[in-house]
Order: structure tokens, then C-alpha cells, then sequence
């Protein structure tokens, strides 16, 4: 229990936390053997030379689900987060070896919805491939947890994300208003089996790959809210 109060801790005050160990690498094998016999034709896969990705990826090989929640990961997740959480958004991130894919310092500030509708406090609606996403009020984005699954050992030099603690203290925080003065830049390095767990609105960022390794990771977001009458998460499942 002391390390799960630690895990909590670092979450509430810096906004993020890793944990080792948490997938074996007999199931991590598992995984990475179904995402492979999967049809990737459908239109929530994308490909290209620096990224291959699998969006609502839980709905798209929903072989993987058996496999990642497992009692020590719902457990887990429920010590951490508290009851009443559910699973509202997943993709799959491959950075392939060669990939020169950059992200720069962001808030991760939209959900995915399965409709448009007007709301009071939800703004910035877009559509990509057929799903909505907007920018939710504050009270929504705060409650809502990101889980990241690594399926590689992950450092500076094949993409790890690099965060800036404590960062989803202040609300929205625009890239180009950062205090690098008052702030400091820390890297999550995870490895393979291992977990970050971190909120949404903590500014993190991810560098190109030069070591020629892959980073292959599964998101998960879960959220405790429901949303306004008219729409819903598209993707909302217990676990």
C-alpha cells in the first residue's frame, strides 16, 4: 500500500508516475502478436513512414483487451484512480525505428465523442475519420487519467515522452508560454512491461528516434464523468 500512496502522490503533485513490471513479457509478446495478425485495412488505422497507429484500439483488436485487463491491472487502476472509472479512449502508437516523428510540448485537451452536439463549456469541435472530438470544461479534463502501456524499453533516445512537472497545476498552458526560467524538463523512461500513468493536462512532448529502436505504446484514458445529455464517450466501456 506504501507504494501505491507513493504512485498517487507523484500523480496529484508532479502529474504523472511509472511503474515497473506491470505486464510480463510473455503477455507483452501476446499483444504485440495479435496487433500484427490484425486487419489493417480499416479506416482507425493509420500508416505512413514515421507512425503507425490504431485509433478506438480496444474496439479494433478486441483481442487485446483479455489480455490487459488482467485482475492485477484492474486492481491496480482502481487503487490508484478510486471506483467508478471507466475506459474512454484508446490508441495504439508504433514509432518505428526509423521514424524522424516529433511532438512538441502540448496539453492533451480533447476528448472523443460519438456525435456533435452543442453544449455549454465544450468548444473546438473537430472531426477526423469519421470521430468528433472536442475540448471539454476544466472539471471534466481534470478527472480524467491516462494510462500508458509500454510494449518497448522506452528512453530519450527512441522517443520517451519528456514532461514538465507539475505542469497540470495550471490549468491550460499554452506551449509558447512556458517559463523554461522557473521550469525543468524530465524524461520518462519505462521499461519494457512498465506503465506511465499520467494526467492530461500535464505538457509533455516526444523526440524523433535515434538509436533504431522501435516505441511501441498502448494510451488508455479512463474518466470517472459522464457527459451532457445528446453525446457520449465514443469508446466508454467498464473494464
Amino acid at each position: 500500500m506504501n507504494e501505491v500512496n507513493r504512485h498517487k502522490t507523484e500523480m496529484k503533485e508532479k502529474g504523472f508516475t511509472t511503474i515497473d513490471a506491470v505486464f510480463s513479457k510473455e503477455t507483452i509478446a501476446e499483444i504485440l502478436r495479435i496487433i500484427e495478425a490484425t486487419d489493417s485495412s480499416g479506416e482507425t488505422f493509420r500508416k505512413s513512414a514515421d507512425l503507425f497507429a490504431i485509433r478506438q484500439f480496444l474496439k479494433a483488436v478486441p483481442g487485446v483487451a483479455q489480455l490487459i485487463f488482467k485482475e492485477n491491472f484492474k486492481r491496480l487502476i482502481q487503487q490508484l484512480f478510486g471506483e467508478g472509472y471507466f475506459v474512454v479512449k484508446s490508441i495504439y502508437f508504433d514509432k518505428p525505428e526509423q521514424s524522424n516523428w516529433f511532438v512538441a510540448y502540448h496539453q492533451d485537451l480533447t476528448i472523443s465523442v460519438d456525435k456533435k452536439q452543442v453544449a455549454e463549456g465544450y468548444e473546438k469541435w473537430t472531426v477526423k475519420q469519421g470521430q468528433f472530438a472536442v475540448q471539454p470544461p476544466l472539471n471534466i479534463l481534470k478527472q480524467i487519467y491516462t494510462v500508458r502501456i509500454h510494449l518497448d524499453d522506452t528512453d530519450e533516445n527512441n522517443g520517451a515522452l519528456k514532461v514538465i512537472p507539475r505542469s497540470h497545476l495550471k490549468g491550460i498552458y499554452r506551449p509558447e508560454d512556458i517559463d523554461w526560467s522557473i521550469e525543468n524538463e524530465c524524461c520518462c523512461r519505462v521499461n519494457l512491461g512498465g506503465v506511465m500513468i499520467m494526467k492530461p493536462l500535464l505538457l509533455h512532448s516526444s523526440g524523433r528516434t535515434v538509436n533504431n529502436n522501435k516505441r511501441r505504446v498502448i494510451h488508455i484514458e479512463f474518466c470517472n464523468q459522464e457527459l451532457p445529455e445528446g453525446f457520449g464517450w465514443i469508446e466508454k466501456a467498464p473494464f
